[in-house]
C-alpha cells in the first residue's frame, strides 16, 4: 500500500519570495497571504484522499520561528527584542526564520521502500535543502518527525541528513520516483540529480539544486541494488525554465511515467534502459511523453500540470489529482483531455491556490510511504488522517490560524503566541507531545 504523508500547511504561511528560481514564489513575494485557507486547502485534499481509500498521514509543520537562526546571526536580547530587531534591519532573515515552507513534504526526506533495500526495512534519509536558508533549518525538525512517526527499527531505519555542504545537495523525494509492477515484485527507483561537481553545468539561469554525490549517496545509504535503480540528470533546459525540482516536469507512480519532452538529459537513451529494465513485468511499463511543441515548457511549469499526483486503487483504476490551474490553462487541460484519457479514469482538480503562488502544487505537499500492512501497523496511530481527526484538524486551523499575513505582520510579538499556543494544541490531536521544545520556545516576558 503506499501511504501519502501530507504536510500540514503552518500558522505561518506567508509570501517571502524567498525561492530563487522557483518562479511562483519569487512572483508573489511580498504579497498578503491567508494561512487558513491554506491549511485547509490542504487538508481538504487530504480528506478527499482518504474517503476514496487511500490512506492519509499528517506531518506536522515545523516550530515557527526560527529563533536560533536569528540569534546565530547575531541578534541579542529575548525573543521578541531578536524579532523586532530582525524585522529592522534583515527582514529576508525574519522572513526566513518564520517560513512555514516544512508545508511541502515531498522535500522531508527520500524514502526506500523495505522490498527495495538489502537491509530488508523502510529506509529514511532526511533531506538537508541547504540550497536555500528557509529550507535548510527544516531538516532538524524533519528527522525527529519521522523518527517519532515511524519508530519501530524493526521495520525503519532511519539515517542522518547528508552533510550539510554543498557537494552533498539534496531536496528528497521531489527527485526520486518509485515505480513498481503492479502485478509482480519488480521496482525502479529513479533518482534525479541537477548537477555533478565533476562536470558543472554552465549556462544555467537558476542554480540546479539536487547533486549527483547527494543522490549517489542516499543509493549506497539505504542499500539498493543496482538492478532497482537508475541515476539520470535532470534537463539543464528545464532547470533554467524554473524546473527547480524534477517533480514540476515528471511524475510516475507503479507502471506510469508521464514526463514532459525536457524531464531529462539524453532523454532518449534514459527511456530506452528504462525499458529494457522492465521488459520483464507483468504489467507493462507505461510512458506518456508530453513534447514542447504540445505543452511548451513555461506553460507546464506554470501549470504544474506535472506536479499532479498520480493514484492507483485497490480496483486498479487511475486517479490523477491535479491543481485547478490544470483545468484553468486550455494546454494543460488539452494534454488531460486528450493524452490521459486512455489511461487515466478520474481527474480530481484541487484548489490549492495558496501552495501554488508559494510553489508547491500537489505532489510537492504529500512524501509517498510505500508500506505493507505488517509496516502500516507500526506507524504512530495519531497521525493517520479519520473522520474524527479530520474535524478536530479543521476547528484547529480556525481556532488559530490568521486569516491574512503580510511579512510586516511577522514582527508582531503576538504571531508567536498564536503559533506557540496552536503547536501546544496540535501535539494534542496528533498524540506527540514531545515533537516540539515548546518549553524553551515560550517568550519570555
Amino acid at each position: 500500500m503506499l501511504l501519502n504523508l501530507d504536510g500540514l500547511v503552518g500558522p505561518s504561511h506567508h509570501f517571502g519570495g524567498l525561492a530563487f528560481g522557483n518562479l511562483a514564489s519569487m512572483g508573489h513575494g511580498g504579497q498578503r497571504s491567508n494561512p487558513r485557507q491554506a491549511a485547509l486547502q490542504g487538508l481538504d485534499k487530504m480528506w478527499q484522499l482518504l474517503c476514496l481509500g487511500f490512506p492519509q498521514g499528517i506531518l506536522p509543520p515545523a516550530l515557527r520561528p526560527d529563533i536560533s537562526l536569528l540569534r546565530e546571526a547575531g541578534f541579542s536580547g529575548d525573543d521578541n527584542a531578536v524579532t523586532y530587531q530582525a524585522s529592522r534591519t534583515a527582514p529576508h532573515l525574519l522572513s526566513a526564520a518564520f517560513s512555514a515552507s516544512s508545508m511541502w513534504a515531498a522535500n522531508a526526506a527520500t524514502v526506500t521502500a523495505a522490498s527495495d533495500s538489502l537491509d530488508g526495512r523502510l529506509q529514511f534519509t532526511p533531506a538537508n535543502l541547504i540550497s536555500t536558508l528557509h529550507r535548510s533549518i527544516e531538516a532538524r525538525h524533519n528527522s525527529k518527525a519521522l523518527r517519532s512517526i515511524f519508530s519501530d527499527s524493526a521495520y525503519f531505519q532511519h539515517h542522518c541528513p547528508l552533510p550539510a555542504q554543498n557537494s552533498f545537495a539534496d531536496e528528497g523525494a521531489a527527485n526520486h520516483i518509485r515505480l513498481y509492477d503492479p502485478q509482480g515484485v519488480g521496482a525502479i527507483n529513479l533518482f534525479v540529480y541537477g548537477r555533478d561537481e565533476a562536470q558543472q553545468l554552465q549556462g544555467n539561469r537558476f542554480p540546479a539544486r539536487q547533486s549527483r554525490l547527494a543522490s549517489e549517496s542516499i543509493i549506497r545509504r539505504h542499500k539498493i541494488p543496482a538492478d532497482q535503480q537508475m541515476l539520470i540528470q535532470q534537463s539543464p533546459v528545464a532547470i533554467s525554465a524554473g524546473a527547480f525540482h524534477n517533480d514540476v516536469v515528471a511524475v510516475g507512480h507503479a507502471n506510469l511515467l508521464f514526463i514532459h519532452e525536457h524531464a531529462f538529459a539524453n532523454q532518449i537513451e534514459v527511456l530506452q534502459k528504462l525499458r529494457a529494465m522492465t521488459d520483464a513485468w507483468n504489467s507493462p511499463l507505461q510512458i506518456i511523453e508530453i513534447s514542447n511543441n504540445e505543452l511548451p515548457l513555461e506553460l507546464a511549469i506554470k501549470s504544474y500540470l506535472f506536479n499532479s499526483q498520480l493514484l492507483l486503487s485497490a480496483e486498479q483504476e487511475w486517479i490523477l489529482v491535479a491543481p485547478q490551474e490544470c483545468r484553468l490553462q486550455k494546454e494543460s487541460e488539452k494534454i488531460i483531455e486528450t493524452r490521459l484519457c486512455e489511461i487515466i479514469n478520474r481527474v480530481l482538480y484541487f484548489d490549492l491556490k495558496e501552495s501554488m503562488h508559494n510553489g508547491g502544487g500537489p505532489a510537492c505537499l504529500r512524501l509517498a510511504i510505500p508500506l505493507d500492512a505488517t509496516e502500516y501497523q507500526a506507524v504512530h496511530p495519531g497521525i493517520l488522517l479519520t473522520a474524527e481527526r479530520y474535524h478536530q484538524l479543521q476547528s484547529w486551523i480556525v481556532r488559530h490560524y490568521r486569516d491574512q499575513l503580510t511579512l510586516e505582520c511577522l514582527s508582531d510579538p503576538q504571531l508567536r503566541r498564536e503559533i506557540l499556543t496552536a503547536m501546544d494544541a496540535l501535539t494534542r490531536i496528533l498524540s506527540l507531545p514531545n515533537l516540539y521544545s515548546l518549553d524553551q520556545a515560550r517568550p519570555i516576558t
